[in-house]
This record gives C-alpha cells, structure tokens and sequence, in this order.
C-alpha cells in the first residue's frame, strides 16, 4: 500500500439543467486534478437533478450508457483520475434507483452501488421526505481498489445504519466514501458524529460529500462535507457553499490504528457474528 493517497471531495452548487450541472462537475473534476493534485474525486449525493421525489423518474437514465455517465467517464479518462461519480437517478427495468457510479483512471466502469436504506423521515414542523415514494432500494455492496487501497460505497442515509459499514470493513475496506444530502435539522446534530463513529466503530477512513446547500429548493441539503481518519478524528470539513476539499491521506495509519488499538482482533465472533450477503 503507498504511504498516502490525495483525495479531492467536491461539494457541488446547484444549477437549473442537467446539461450546466455536467458541465460545472467535469470542470470541478479537472481543476481538482490538475491544479491540485488530486489521485480520487468524489461528487456528491442527487447532484445533477433536484432532490425531490416528484422529478427522480424525470431526470433518470441508464448507468453507464447514459448522458451524466458517459461526461464523468470521459472526465475520469481524460485526468487520469479515480471517480466516485456522487449519485443521480438511474433507470432499469421500469424501476428508478439512487445510485452511485465509479470510474477508473482510463475511464473504465468499476462497477455501481444503489441505495439500500431509502432515506423516510418525518420531523413535524422540520423535515419530512419519503425516498421509497420514488426508488426502489439496492441489494448489493460495491468495493473497489486503488493499488491495495480497497474502497466501500455507500448513499447519505446509509451510514446511520452500523452494521452497513461494519460488513464493508469485514469485507477488507480500509475507507468509505457516502455522498450524502443530509437535511439541515438533523445535519448540524449527526452528520458529522455519524462520520466520526463509522471511522471509530471500523478503524478507517470516511468521506461524507453532500451538495453546497441552496435554500432555494423544496429540500435543502446540509453541506459541510467531512472526512474522517481512522482514530475518529475530523480531518477537513466544508462550509455550506460550493467548495473542494482537498485530504492528503496518511495511509499508515491505517496500520497503525490496527495495531495500537486492536478492536478488529478482540471481537467476540464466538458470541455474536456479522453475515454479510453477497
């Protein structure tokens, strides 16, 4: 495993089309890549269609074959770039899904991860939404690897759920990455504590990347995109705008972390085990 890993997470504004959204993220791509250095980019949840479950279906399309997919497959290519393509609405088989793309350095498919937790939520008075009204939930975890670095995929509301990331880190990962539009009544108490936690619980690194937060859309999204390193501790976060954070990632902690504090070896599996389906 090389020492260290530069990791670019782009908290994407809002635009009125598909087409300028696109545009606006494979231009954020390549700064990132070549004025910064970034190794692996990250875009955030639901970033090239509203968040609303009315307009999903409307602004679907085929993953990788379509429109938004083939842009971001180009983009990897052309920076020599790994990329965790954020999410947007997918269509297959009659059926919408949230789902999260990712691409190699040569623009080759890695593989896609649909949502499994669809986000329902009511908060009298706060926030209420309801992402099963639209998507039909994913069923299958994504891993991918950069050298001997390997990488788990999950979707925003994924990460409340602890036994989800403790399959990834059985699975071998030694990072998660959840592009997540967290709502801004629950974001300011949990989002950064869930990311810090699901980096405790696992002894690895964690990304949240969610959408800059725009006031004009029915749902609003957070912001304050997070990465944590394997101690639980916050390594860079965002503010509420359009912002890239850039993370040059120490990779021995990883190690380290394992060694010191050895919780992946103490686990009573003779009492209580995970089963992780395939």
């Amino acid at each position: 495993m090389t020492s260290s890993l530069k990791i670019a997470v782009i908290q994407l504004g809002s635009f009125s089309n598909k087409k300028d959204a696109i545009t606006n993220a494979v231009n954020q791509i390549s700064t990132a890549v070549k004025d910064r250095g970034a190794k692996l980019v990250i875009l955030p949840e639901c970033w090239n269609s509203p968040y609303d479950t009315k307009q999903f279906a409307h602004h679907a399309e085929q993953i990788p074959n379509g429109e938004t997919s083939k842009a971001l497959a180009k983009a990897a290519a052309d920076n020599g770039v790994y990329l965790v393509g954020g999410t947007y609405p997918e269509v297959d088989g009659g059926k919408v899904y949230n789902t999260c793309p990712v691409w190699g350095p040569k623009g080759e498919f890695l593989g896609k991860y649909r949502k499994m937790h669809l986000f329902e939520m009511t908060i009298p008075g706060k926030v209420s939404f309801n992402e099963n009204s639209a998507f039909t939930p994913g069923n299958q975890f994504l891993t991918f690897n950069i050298g001997s670095l390997k990488i788990g995929v999950g979707i925003c509301y994924d990460q409340r759920f602890a036994e989800f990331a403790a399959a990834y880190r059985q699975l071998g990962c030694d990072m998660l990455i959840y592009p997540s539009a967290f709502d801004t009544y629950t974001g300011p108490m949990h989002f950064e504590l869930i990311a810090q936690a699901r980096a405790l619980d696992n002894s690895l690194f964690v990304v949240l990347c969610s959408p800059a937060r725009d006031t004009s859309h029915e749902y609003v999204a957070y912001g304050y995109s997070t990465v944590c390193d394997p101690w639980g501790r916050v390594i860079c976060r965002a503010k509420e705008v359009p912002e890239t954070l850039i993370a040059d990632l120490d990779l021995r902690m990883l190690t380290q972390v394992k060694q010191q504090v050895p919780v992946l070896n103490q686990k009573r599996n003779d009492v209580y085990e995970l089963k992780v389906g395939k």
